[in-house]
Parts: C-alpha cells; sequence; structure tokens
C-alpha cells in the first residue's frame, strides 16, 4: 500500500518528482508490469482498521499511521535524544562490529530493508559491504523515502536503488526492475533495523518474519536489530522523554487523521503517557482523553471518558533466548549475535534452514 501522504505532500511537492520517483511511489510503475497497483488515498482496509481498533474495549490505532512526513521528522527527532538510547547504541554497535557482519553477508548480497526511514545505519552497512548488488528500501512514507533515496543516489552514485513505497505489514510486490534480480541472486539479505519488531505481537512478529523467510527463500539472512529488556526506568525516559518530542509524535497520529481520514478530533484534550508492562516485557504507548468527548471517525462518532486510552504502540523487549525462539518458529536458525558492553541491545544475523 502507498502510503497516503502520496495525495498530500509535504516537503516535496509532486511537481518536483522525477518521472521514475513518480512511477515508483505511485504504483505506475507497477500497473505497467502487471503488478498491482497500490491507491494514492486512504484504503477501505486502513479505515476499517481505524474504525475496528477505536471500537474495542481498549480502543487502538496501528503504529504505521505515525509515519506521514511529520511523524517520520519527530521520530527522527526522537532518535537524536539523549534518553532514546536506541538509536545510539545500534548504530555504535553498526560501527563496531560493521566489517564483521559485512563478511557474514559476503559479496554481491542484494539488501530490502523493512522500515527504511532515514536509511542512518543503513549508510553504515552499505559503506562496508563488498560489491551489494542492489538496495531497495521499504517506507509507508512516501515523501520522506524520496527524499531519503535522493540523498543516498548522490552518496552512492554506483549503487542500484529500487525505492518501494509500501505498507510492509501487508502482503507486497517487489518493484519489477529488481524482482528478478532478487529471486536470482543467491545472497539475500532482508534488514530490519531500529527495533520495530518490537512494535508487533509475539505471534504477530512470528508471522512477519516467516514472511520475510519467504521471500528471501532457504539460505537467505536476516539482519535484524532487537532490543534488549531492562531497567524500567531506562525505558520510561526513553519512550517519555522531558522535551515532549515523544509526546508530540505520538500525538500527531491524531493530526493525520483529521486530515487524512475525515476524523475530528481535539488533539490537545489528550495527553501521552508511557507504560513498561514488566508482565509482557514491553512498554506501551498512550493517548489518554483529559475530559469526556467525542470524535467522528471515518464517519461513526466514538465516545471517550475521562482517563480513557488509546493504545497507539507496543515495544516488547526481548531476552537473546526470547527472541531466538520467536525466530526459530518464522523458519530461521541463528548465524551471529552482537550485543553492546552494557547489553542494552542486539542486532541478530539469521539464516532460513
Amino acid at each position: 500500500m502507498v502510503d497516503s501522504t502520496i495525495a498530500n505532500a509535504g516537503g516535496i511537492s509532486r511537481s518536483d518528482w522525477t518521472s521514475d520517483e513518480f512511477k515508483i511511489i505511485s504504483g505506475a510503475n507497477a500497473a505497467a508490469n502487471g503488478l498491482s497497483a497500490p491507491s494514492p488515498s486512504p484504503g477501505d482496509s486502513t479505515m476499517d482498521e481505524i474504525v475496528r481498533g477505536l471500537s474495542g474495549r481498549q480502543k487502538k490505532l496501528p503504529s504505521k499511521l505515525f509515519y506521514d512526513e511529520r511523524g517520520s521528522q519527530l521520530f527522527d527527532d526522537i532518535c537524536n535524544l539523549s534518553e532514546y538510547y536506541v538509536t545510539r547504541t545500534e548504530t555504535a554497535l553498526m560501527e563496531s562490529y560493521a566489517d564483521e557482519i559485512a563478511a557474514e553477508l559476503g559479496a554481491g548480497a542484494m539488501l530490502i530493508e523493512y522500515g527504511s526511514g532515514s536509511s542512518t545505519k543503513t549508510r553504515v552497512l552499505l559503506s562496508h559491504l563488498d560489491r551489494p548488488a542492489g538496495y531497495v528500501p521499504i517506507d509507508i512514507s512516501a515523501e520522506h523515502l524520496i527524499k531519503t533515496v535522493r540523498a543516498l543516489k548522490r552518496e552512492y552514485p554506483g549503487l542500484e536503488i529500487h525505492p518501494l513505497a509500501a505498507d510492509f505489514t501487508r502482503p507486497f510486490a517487489l518493484p519489477a526492475s529488481v524482482n528478478g534480480s532478487f529471486s536470482e541472486n543467491p545472497n539475500r539479505v532482508i534488514y530490519f533495523p531500529g527495533s520495530t519488531i518490537g512494535n508487533f505481537e509475539k505471534h504477530e512478529a512470528t508471522d512477519l518474519m516467516r514472511g520475510m523467510a519467504s521471500i528471501v527463500k532457504k539460505g537467505g539472512r536476516l539482519l535484524i536489530g532487537v532490543d534488549l529488556d531492562k531497567d524500567p526506568e531506562v525505558l520510561q525516559r526513553a519512550y517519555d522523554d522531558s522535551l515532549g518530542v515523544t509526546a508530540e509524535f505520538n500525538r500527531n497520529i491524531l493530526v493525520r487523521l483529521n486530515r487524512e481520514f475525515g476524523c475530528n478530533f481535539d488533539v490537545d484534550q489528550f495527553e501521552h503517557r508511557a507504560i513498561y508492562d514488566a508482565q509482557h516485557s514491553r512498554v506501551e504507548m498512550h493517548l489518554v482523553s483529559l475530559v469526556p468527548q467525542t470524535a467522528t471517525v471515518c464517519g461513526k462518532t466514538v465516545t471517550f471518558e475521562i482517563g480513557e486510552t488509546i493504545l497507539t504502540e507496543y515495544s516488547h523487549k526481548y531476552t537473546i533466548s526470547t527472541f531466538t525462539e520467536i525466530a526459530e518458529q518464522a523458519g530461521f536458525q541463528s548465524r551471529r549475535v552482537w550485543m553492546d558492553p552494557e547489553e542494552l541491545f542486539s542486532i541478530h544475523l539469521l539464516e532460513v534452514a
């Protein structure tokens, strides 16, 4: 699914796109090659997700809705906060072990990245890989993807880059320009950094990784970042920073619903809250209703009591053993694990068994 920011240009006007960018982002390239072309506007299935999520006892919204143009920018800001150890620690790990990781991946790797964002950590990997065959960044924010790919093409002029604006939680087709060469390349690698896997419940994470295994096939690899369970105070600071950037990021999901899905949330009447659930080893992000209120959501009325919350994100934390168990259920076997000295974060290299 192409993210609906395609119809709501932010930092880049559609008139500024090159023809190749427009074809890939709009789905015209897919349609020309007999593939299913994504819709450039909010799809019924997304609206169904929203309505269904806000109709339950615990109201929920899918965390993928964070990542419009503004949300992607805010997340980049979060990654630079002193309290948010995740990006800093994972980047340091990549820089420390880039040579080892590149040696494990070998020459001629065809790299697909799920949720590429600004591709910051990817640059470390690309700079150390031996003659990578190509790079397919997949991101739900079309505008953010175009910006990132433009920068990457300047920095890596000899690298074949095939961007795809898509929701990787749903079935998608690789760009026609890379589909054949990827399946024929014996060195197929998916890169999934940032501990995004933690945003999924355990069974969802297993299903997602099972889908990854079906893409890279037997012998293909998955390089994945996994956040480790730790002191709850460290987690609390990371997900409720002193500058309020995470709070703005969380509330922006309502701003997006108002703009793109015809909702009318009073954003100022919701407050950010982060909770650590020790029983399930996860951080939960909520939006708390400060007053009794109603909102129109995709044509339906949703009522909120004071103190009632919308769950917007899970961030599960793992041990090495609990994550390895999930990976094995998905059809992978562990090849290598890298951790920082404080054991805050881990990077796993998995191979389809």
